[in-house]
């Protein structure tokens, strides 16, 4: 995948997917976002889920695990909310950030899918 756009795009094609951000999680910055969510600002959601990845890890590290996220599955009443750190050199303190209508959304396909994304993504 060469862009940001078209990471982005590829999100929004997951069947369900209402919007979707690249998110740097140190600054809880989003760098690039796609859709957009009823009732949901994706830049306010970024750094929240930034706190959220960071609070992970610290947990990992203080109890001494030697592993690392795969991603993070919140699941609200009528949305799914899926944090995919990216593993590559490209990636370093990013992650994907994708909202889905949970009425819509094949759940193990969206992670799938995400997952792919991921590991094709390029900066």
């Amino acid at each position: 995948m060469s862009d940001l756009n078209q990471a982005m795009t590829s999100c929004l094609s997951i069947e369900g997917a209402l919007g979707a951000a690249l998110v740097d999680q140190d600054s809880g910055m989003a760098l690039a976002t796609a859709g957009s969510p009823e009732s949901l600002d994706l830049e306010v959601a970024a750094a929240g889920n930034s706190s959220v990845v960071r609070a992970k890890l610290r947990t990992i590290a203080e109890l001494g695990l030697d592993d690392e996220i795969e991603d993070i599955l919140i699941t609200l009443g009528r949305q799914y909310h899926i944090i995919r750190p990216i593993s590559g050199q490209d990636g370093q303190g990013l992650f994907l950030y994708l909202v889905l209508d949970k009425s819509r959304a094949n759940l193990a396909l969206a992670r799938f899918r995400l997952t792919k994304i991921e590991k094709e993504f390029r900066l």
